[in-house]
């Protein structure tokens, strides 16, 4: 098949992925938005799995980034248990530090520097911090040193050059607004004033975040076409 007609398939097939992904993404911020969130979390793990989906699908028939499935799967069940199951979420945040494993691997195949100096301190800094708020729980420093290798990777990833490669940068970012929402989520109280926009907040960055991620496998030749 000449290149010209392969491009146009990947950009259909782009399009149909971003308008399934538009459609549970508007139909899951109406029913947070409206008190029936319990409602929107098969609608929230079908687009998750729709990421993985699509990102095997570039994988397989147009050689796309083979390390962005991986991620997606992971991310899949670190979700299965953080969102779907709300049980296990130590084996969920294990998840998803190898997520960010995944990811760091990824960049560096991309020709980032290893950036062990900031990524050394970020984990110590995450780890010391929680020990100074007396909240160095088992759970709470995994959770410390996977934040810590995300915000690593985020600001790694927007040193690569290259389109796709901005649409990973631009995913994680998003991914660590969703974090941060996450955090205070978990701190603050329920009649906190902000305590319902950081509880909508979390998937409004999350499953952009993963679309864009997913988005980033497609093949960087696609641009000069």
């Amino acid at each position: 098949m000449p290149e010209g007609g392969s491009v146009l398939k990947r950009k259909k097939c782009a399009a149909a992925f971003l308008a399934a992904e538009g459609a549970l993404y508007v139909a899951f911020l109406a029913l947070d938005l409206t008190g029936r969130g319990g409602l929107s979390v098969p609608v929230k793990y079908a687009g998750i799995l729709l990421c993985l989906g699509f990102s095997l699908l570039i994988c397989a028939r147009w050689k796309g980034d083979r390390l962005i499935p991986i991620a997606l799967a992971l991310t899949a069940g670190a979700d299965w248990f953080l969102l779907v199951r709300n049980d296990h979420y130590a084996v969920g945040i294990a998840l998803f530090l190898c997520v960010q494993t995944a990811y760091y691997l990824r960049l560096r195949r991309m020709g980032a520097d290893s950036g062990w100096p900031l990524r050394s301190a970020l984990a110590l800094g995450a780890g010391l911090g929680l020990y100074a708020l007396n909240l160095a729980s088992p759970v709470n420093l995994l959770a410390g040193l996977y934040f810590s290798q995300l915000l690593f990777n985020t600001v790694l990833a927007w040193t690569v050059k290259g389109r796709r490669r901005r649409l990973f940068a631009a995913g994680l970012t998003l991914f660590v607004g969703c974090d941060l929402c996450v955090g205070l989520f978990n701190a603050l109280p329920a009649a906190a004033p902000l305590y319902p926009a950081v509880s909508v907040g979390m998937w409004f960055f999350y499953l952009p975040s993963q679309t864009l991620v997913a988005l980033s496998a497609l093949p960087e030749k696609e641009d000069a076409s």
